[in-house]
């Protein structure tokens, strides 16, 4: 009877134990609204050298959305549709190990959660909730006999211009309860925060996933920009060994005569080469080598964020 007592003691106890985090492994997608399909796709294939790995269709057999490989675990999702007047972002995917097990530890953390996983139309699993920023996060299980699954090891050609998203840029105007959120729910640790040599506040955080080496990069405003100037702030990092080099390929493409703007390499706050490309409907995709030009960390902000 003792054993009984103490094994139903032991069941007890473990149906009260809060379910363990996931893992995180890092960033799975950027999903941004395109005005022009075509534009969009010359611009990330032509000119990026991306392929794309598939598509969904709408009702009337037109696209409605289009998956830009960036490599196996990344995507950048070309959606098809009018933006909804808060600027191209859609939303933004992380990817874990175990979505029933996030949904269920994300609920006992106090966050609003579906009540259920659901597959998404290329057969991954998901749930979808609002941050406190207010943009719409993803979490995704990727499944092998999902589109993504089938797709392992192709359309990632050469002509790439980098096969990592390193991070991926959203707008924050209320620091601490997304630091909460991302770093204290999600396990997501700091490793950067930095700011411009005019401001007197806080600029970017940079929070690294637990389980992988990307991460989701806060970009502080005391109040969002206006829809029509959000492309900068929420934006995706390629990163490249040379961006010398990078930008000479990109110069060297019969694509570059569609792309009007300057590609200038600036020395980042970060002591990092980038170059600010756009896409056509204005959203950056920033191009960066992984390390500083001297091999030394640049020391983070002492700033305080933005009130």
């Amino acid at each position: 009877m003792k054993l009984v007592a103490a094994f139903l003691l032991c069941l007890s106890l473990s149906a009260q134990a809060p379910p363990q985090r996931p893992k995180v492994f890092g960033v799975a997608h950027y999903s941004v609204f395109v005005s022009d399909l075509a534009k969009a796709r010359a611009f990330y294939e032509d000119f990026l050298g991306y392929e794309e790995a598939f598509t969904l269709p709408k009702p009337d057999g037109s696209v409605q959305v289009a998956f830009i490989k960036i490599n196996d675990h990344q995507y950048v999702e070309l959606l098809n549709e009018p933006n909804k007047g808060e600027g191209q972002l859609n939303n933004l995917a992380l990817y874990t190990d175990d979505v029933e097990r996030m949904r269920r530890y994300l609920a006992s953390r106090g966050v609003e959660v579906p009540n259920r996983v659901t597959v998404n139309r290329i057969g991954n699993k998901e749930i979808s909730l609002t941050d406190p920023a207010g943009h719409t996060l993803q979490i995704v299980q990727y499944m092998p006999d999902s589109r993504t699954g089938q797709d392992i090891g192709k359309h990632m050609p050469a002509t790439r211009i980098s096969d990592s998203m390193m991070h991926a840029g959203i707008l924050v105007s209320h620091f601490q309860p997304a630091y909460d959120f991302y770093g204290g729910i999600l396990g997501c640790h700091e490793v950067w925060r930095g700011n411009s040599l005019t401001s007197t506040t806080l600029n970017w955080v940079n929070m690294r996933v637990p389980d992988g080496n990307n991460h989701v990069e806060f970009m502080l405003y005391k109040d969002f920009p206006p829809p029509d100037r959000r492309g900068s702030p929420h934006h995706v990092c390629l990163v490249v060994p040379d961006i010398k080099k990078a930008v000479e390929t990109l110069e060297a493409r019969p694509a570059r005569k569609g792309y009007a703007r300057e590609l200038k390499i600036n020395l980042g706050v970060d002591n990092k080469r980038q170059v600010g490309i756009f896409d056509p409907d204005g959203t950056r995709v920033e191009m960066m080598e992984i390390d500083t030009v001297d091999g030394k960390p640049a020391p983070s902000s002492t700033l305080p964020p933005p009130q």
